[in-house]
């Protein structure tokens, strides 16, 4: 006999759910630790900075990036206490926080950079939290950004033929039209030149745009889907720098 879990009451029940992936790929984490090693640069005497991984998850994202951050400090955040727990398994710091309801527990301009993964898509108001990150970042500080593109290769041709994108959920029970057998509790999606415009208009400047592939390709398509990335409109998933202005 077997048991299903009872579905979700609200968002923070569905993701306090241990079933709930709370993991990004490994290849974009390593890609968006690449490009913020070569925005701080290295760490000598006197110049550690302060990177907050906001929507740590279960640490692996910030354990990717570790190596290449070497003598700076990376602090995980997340309001799961069961991604917390899985969190601090893999990383030295890992404090619980929240961009809404009375914001992070960090003073304002604490922090020289923000890892945010695949975090804004799940918010029910992005707006908010890109203040809330904002506030934290000392002036010239740098977030890094990554999110799936609505407009992914694959999705132009997914809407064409009347198919629900990859990425978009309707519900946070089930898969109802689209390709794939996962729900994550998607509830925004952005395309390369949407999340530029409302990046700018929270306040920082767009320094850079990547593309990165996604892991759930299926494999005959997986070379094409590197290939995307040359093209960042095109990518599975957008990997953006931007300083806080």
């Amino acid at each position: 006999m077997t048991t299903t879990a009872p579905p979700p009451r609200d968002l923070r029940d569905f993701y306090e759910n241990p079933a709930v992936p709370v993991a990004s790929g490994p290849s974009r984490s390593l890609r968006q630790a690449r490009m913020l090693a070569g925005a701080l640069g290295p760490a000598g005497a006197g110049s550690a900075r302060t990177i907050l991984d906001i929507g740590c998850g279960d640490g692996s994202a910030a354990a990717t990036a570790a190596p290449l951050l070497q003598g700076h400090r990376l602090v995980g955040v997340d309001w799961s206490q069961d991604a917390l727990a899985r969190a601090r398994t893999r990383m030295p710091y890992a404090v619980r926080g929240e961009l809404t309801d009375g914001g992070l527990p960090f003073a304002s301009g604490s922090a020289d950079a923000v890892l945010f993964s695949e975090v804004i898509e799940h918010l029910v108001d992005p707006d908010a939290a890109l203040e809330e990150i904002h506030r934290v970042l000392r002036p010239g500080g740098h977030l890094m950004l990554s999110t799936p593109n609505l407009a992914a290769w694959y999705n132009r041709a997914l809407l064409l033929a009347g198919v629900q994108p990859v990425f978009s959920e309707v519900s946070l029970r089930g898969i109802h039209g689209r390709p794939g057998s996962e729900v994550v509790g998607h509830l925004r999606l952005y395309t390369a030149r949407a999340l530029r415009e409302f990046v700018a208009a929270s306040g920082f400047t767009v320094v850079r745009l990547e593309g990165a592939p996604f892991h759930g390709v299926p494999r005959p398509l997986r070379m094409l889907d590197r290939l995307a990335c040359v093209r960042p409109p095109l990518a599975s998933i957008l990997l953006l720098h931007a300083r806080r202005t």
